[in-house]
């Protein structure tokens, strides 16, 4: 088995950092080596990476990914390969997708269908959780084998009526099933009906361009979804994971419910922390698209008003913990043929963002600006999903034993966000103009290097179905 070196850098972990050589035999970490030092007698490894004046970390983990996603009359625009290969570039090496199931159909097939969509096609590791988009008797009995699949986590949602909605009464059965198998309950928490008769009154009075989505999409509906979700954990005793949390609102209530001692947890995405309902949703700069060019930031929940300090307050839950990771949810549409399928009724238009590619450089910006800490840098994308979702040991830490997914970061380095160079399979990039203090240098998947510099080494395929544990993140 070939070796690789990563030499000379400084090795950041949750917990802090440390001058480490970093040894990988094969696909997995075998040594961390004080420099200088040679306790293992000379290395003469096949490959050695020269990190130097350069951070090391363990992969990216993005926990919340739609790739091949039916949604709106159309499907997201990456597939498992094209959405995989950016991830990579970006210096996340395991996603987590959402195999699904749709009211009306058995989960056993969307599962299938997952794993026929993402086998031989992925670039880097990946998992699933499962989507409910339905429960009855089937799918309840069906949650029994869920651990045995590797898929440890499902998701239901308190949104989209007719598509994905779960009732109150449906979610507390799913939740008194996963509270005796030990699984994770992931919500999409805003209140779907009510947001459906806010959007049909703005509608009717033409208000129909992107940035009333953002408006239907009040941040009430956030909070007392959010709430309700947790009452309904509660009572079942089920540990609760929420989505993409985007109100302040929300977050207090997830703090509130994690202060009584409850296992609730929330995730935020980066959308949250730097955009907003005013800046994008109601922008109007690109010619080609008028007051139609929001439609590039449609997604669900929505941007927030930058005049109520949710982004601020996205920040501070980050260092206090009351959020724990960062996801993307990452789920791209092209503008052409998809996103305009909502000209004229922004009701129509495909909710998601892509943001896979720049998740580990936008949060890194965050390290830049005193937002966070490096080690929380580190925590945020990578131990704590690992741990979160039954991943770590094998992946979020570079230690002994450890898959070989590693991260060359140069803070020395700059990074310059837009369409024409990013990776994704997108026609505009949400985060067009954006600028980065900094540079994923190298990527490592499994021992093997993927990305160096500005090249790309991976292939289709690369990538294998990682079978998760119960979460290792609960009290």
């Amino acid at each position: 088995m070939a070796t690789t070196l990563v030499k000379g850098g400084t090795v950041v972990s949750a917990t802090g950092r440390t001058e480490a050589d970093v040894l990988i035999d094969g696909e997995k970490v075998v040594a961390l080596i004080s420099p200088g030092t040679t306790p293992l007698g000379t290395i003469n490894a096949d490959t050695v990476i020269d990190a130097t004046g350069k951070y090391v970390i363990p992969g990216g983990i993005d926990a919340h990914t739609h790739f091949e996603l039916p949604f709106g009359g159309t499907e997201a625009s990456d597939t498992f390969e094209t959405g995989t290969r950016a991830a990579a570039w970006g210096g996340t090496t395991t996603v987590v997708d959402f195999a699904v199931q749709t009211t009306g159909t058995r989960i056993q097939d969307g599962l299938a269908t997952w794993h026929e969509k993402a086998a031989g096609n992925c670039a880097i590791d990946y998992g699933f959780h499962q989507i409910m988009g339905g429960v009855d008797d089937d799918s309840l009995k069906a949650m029994e084998g869920f651990v045995d699949e590797g898929i440890t986590s499902y998701k239901m949602f308190m949104a989209y009526p007719g598509v994905f909605y779960s009732d109150d009464g449906q979610i507390v059965r799913a939740m008194q099933k996963a509270a005796d198998l030990g699984l994770l309950t992931m919500m999409h928490a805003e209140n779907g009906p009510a947001i459906d008769v806010l959007a049909a009154q703005l509608y009717e009075q033409g208000k129909t361009d992107p940035y009333y989505h953002g408006i239907a999409r009040a941040w009430q509906m956030e909070e007392e979804a959010t709430h309700r979700a947790i009452m309904l954990a509660n009572l079942t005793g089920a540990p609760l994971y929420v989505v993409h949390v985007s109100a302040k609102q929300a977050v207090e209530q997830l703090a509130w419910a994690r202060d009584k001692g409850q296992n609730v947890f929330g995730e935020t995405c980066p959308q949250y922390l730097y955009l907003s309902l005013e800046d994008q949703l109601g922008a109007t700069g690109d010619p080609t698209w008028g007051n139609f060019e929001g439609a590039k930031w449609v997604c669900s929940t929505p941007l927030r008003s930058k005049h109520e300090h949710h982004q601020e307050h996205m920040w501070q839950a980050l260092r206090t913990n009351d959020l724990q990771m960062v996801s993307t949810d990452h789920c791209p549409f092209c503008m052409k043929g998809q996103k305009e399928l909502g000209k004229g009724d922004f009701r129509k238009i495909p909710n998601g963002i892509g943001s896979i590619e720049h998740r580990m450089d936008l949060m890194y910006q965050g390290v830049v600006t005193g937002e966070l800490t490096l080690e929380r840098w580190v925590e945020l994308t990578s131990t704590t999903p690992a741990r979160m979702f039954g991943m770590y040991g094998k992946k979020g830490v570079i230690a002994p034993g450890a898959d070989g997914d590693i991260v060359v970061y140069d803070p020395n380095g700059h990074t310059s966000i837009s369409a024409q160079t990013h990776h994704m399979n997108m026609d505009h990039s949400a985060w067009e103009g954006y600028e980065i203090d900094g540079h994923v240098d190298t990527v490592i998947s499994r021992g093997k290097v993927v990305i160096d510099g500005n090249q790309y080494l991976g292939a289709k395929g690369d990538g294998k179905f990682i079978k998760r544990g119960l979460s290792q993140y609960l009290i």
